[in-house]
């Protein structure tokens, strides 16, 4: 604790399954889950049943009935519910040690766990006994890292290893060397092939991200899939993919939760997304994550989740002209709009009705409004709690109250006349990612957000006042593009810059027609693309895009 205290939210390693008419997520260090009948709107229920402070919780339906796991280093128990609402988890097994769990009952009903979370150990299976859940055979090592021929798992920040700045981080970066953490495993039967996929090389970077492998049966063999990575999200306003889950909705459209990075407090500062996913024609697993955190459209019927879930809003606010009530040194109110989760605007008190405003140049149509709040210098507010766990490096704890994040939004088409399009202030209510949609739509110039009570008394912190909408002039122009490969693992791609773009969006994959990895980018012309795989060819394509909507480019191959 001391000097090396944070207090910070935490959610990560999402496990979503549909149970009974209703989706349950289970994440780490919640206390809890989270329960949705749309996927839109989530509820947070406690419970004093599951380990609080076990990390990656699994759930899956086994015989009509939800049973949980998640990870510790003695003996893992294993849950079961039929009614989690009314929190009737009941131990049925103390379990074996094992980290990041995951149950997988096949259509035969026979069952089966995978676990593993190590840059040395390999991810491994076994067959349990269904009635006892005990082990009913050896457990088989399945799959290991590969960083020299995937390089999508090698280390580092853009695949790129840093030297550590720190003797603690030497020290770390001695002991863990530059082997990549294969973890959270996850596996889904599609037609008669097994999907076991994985999340590489490291939760603290912006190429978090999942890849499979495939066998004809639970245990193997498994070959590794060239396609993947099949969820990386590198680039944008948040970034990482990795450790999730894959499951079909009541329409039987598929989709993958994924954990997404911050890291900036502590490298298990995260957050989670959800994104369309599903299998082409030729059994490839893909995960559609072009423009993934842009406004998404969830479907009520079967979609192509290519086409119909974006919701065609484009970003208004990048680099607006942003001013503040106050502000606090190192945290200027431009942090806010710059795209970027890991900065942030904070004023410079902890009063209730500090300001931010965006002037986004002229009147736009604004479709919605995404408001992301950070948590900066809680540990000067927030009490010490002394009811935690010693585990995995540091002692945690869980506040086991919601805060309040009460914020008042409003839009101006002058700055002097206000309207209210949001306000939770007074209803103690906890919104750290509020997102408004306005219908129908409003035509406005100014953006400003009010604080109310903000979580343990602290400051207002705004790391994205993110407008969306539809500007009023023309997308940009193609672009020209230049792409090389530099090594097996390696390629450079560069573009000339279209004057109009506000950014662009790398698209990529192994076939012309199977672009299914992206990278979004903004204020550069350029991307080392360091994760493809060893002995594959691969095309790209370009596409610029600004506040009016986006332009495709044209497809080439690297050569």
């Amino acid at each position: 604790m001391g000097a090396e205290r944070t207090v910070h939210r935490e959610a990560a390693d999402p496990a979503i399954v549909w149970y009974r008419g209703r989706f349950y997520l289970f994440a780490s260090m919640s206390a809890g889950f989270w329960h949705s009948t749309d996927l839109i709107t989530w509820e947070y229920r406690a419970t004093q049943k599951l380990p609080a402070l076990d990390y990656a919780p699994h759930a899956r339906e086994i015989d009509g009935v939800l049973y949980f796991a998640a990870s510790r280093l003695t003996d893992s128990p294993i849950f079961r519910s039929e009614a989690p609402l009314a929190d009737d988890f009941t131990l049925v097994n103390p379990g074996f040690p094992f980290w990041d769990p995951h149950l997988f009952q096949d259509d035969d009903g026979a069952l089966y766990l995978y676990w593993g979370c190590s840059n040395k150990e390999p991810i491994t299976g076994v067959r349990l006994d269904p009635r006892t859940l005990d082990k009913a055979g050896e457990p088989v090592p399945l799959i290991s890292g590969a960083p020299d021929r995937h390089g999508w798992e090698r280390i580092g920040e853009n695949h790129v290893k840093a030297e550590p700045t720190t003797e603690r981080a030497k020290i770390i970066a001695q002991y863990l060397g530059d082997s990549p953490f294969v973890e959270g495993a996850w596996m889904t039967r599609h037609n008669d092939t097994y999907y076991l996929q994985y999340a590489a090389p490291g939760t603290e970077w912006n190429t978090y991200a999942n890849g499979y492998y495939t066998g004809p049966s639970p245990l193997g063999p498994f070959a590794y899939s060239p396609n993947s990575p099949f969820s990386s999200k590198p680039g944008g306003f948040a970034t990482g993919a990795g450790h999730g889950s894959t499951f079909q909705d009541e329409h039987g459209n598929w989709w993958h939760a994924a954990t997404m990075r911050v890291s900036v407090h502590h490298e298990f500062e995260r957050r989670i997304g959800l994104f369309p996913a599903g299998f082409d024609s030729d059994g490839v697993l893909f995960c559609n994550q072009n423009f993934g955190d842009y406004p998404m459209l969830v479907p009520d019927r079967r979609i192509d989740p290519w086409t119909d879930t974006f919701a065609g809003w484009m970003l208004q606010s990048f680099r607006t002209m942003t001013t503040a009530s106050s502000s606090a040194e190192g945290h200027e109110p431009g942090l806010a709009v710059n795209e970027d989760i890991r900065t942030w605007w904070t004023a410079g008190t902890s009063q209730p009705g500090e300001w931010l405003q965006t002037d986004l140049g002229e009147e736009r149509t604004v479709a919605a409004i995404q408001l992301n709040l950070a948590d900066q210098d809680l540990t000067r507010h927030a009490p010490a709690r002394t009811d935690g766990e010693q585990g995995n490096g540091a002692w945690r704890a869980i506040y086991p109250d919601p805060q309040p994040t009460e914020v008042l939004i409003e839009l101006s088409s002058d700055g002097q006349e206000w309207h209210a399009v949001a306000d939770n202030r007074g209803s103690g209510e906890d919104s750290p990612h509020a997102f408004v949609v306005l219908d129908p739509a409003r035509r406005t110039r100014f953006v400003r957000v009010t604080a109310g009570r903000m979580p343990f008394d602290g400051p207002f912190s705004v790391s994205g006042l993110r407008v969306f909408g539809i500007g009023d002039g023309a997308a940009p122009s193609a672009t020209t593009t230049r792409a090389k490969r530099v090594d097996d693992l390696t390629a450079t791609i560069e573009w000339d810059p279209c004057e109009t773009a506000q950014g662009y969006n790398v698209r990529y994959g192994i076939a012309p027609g199977k672009l299914y990895h992206s990278w979004l980018l903004y204020e550069q012309n350029d991307l080392d693309l360091r994760s493809l795989n060893a002995g594959r060819d691969y095309w790209v394509a370009v596409d610029s895009f600004n506040e009016n909507g986006v332009t495709p480019g044209p497809v080439l191959k690297i050569t």
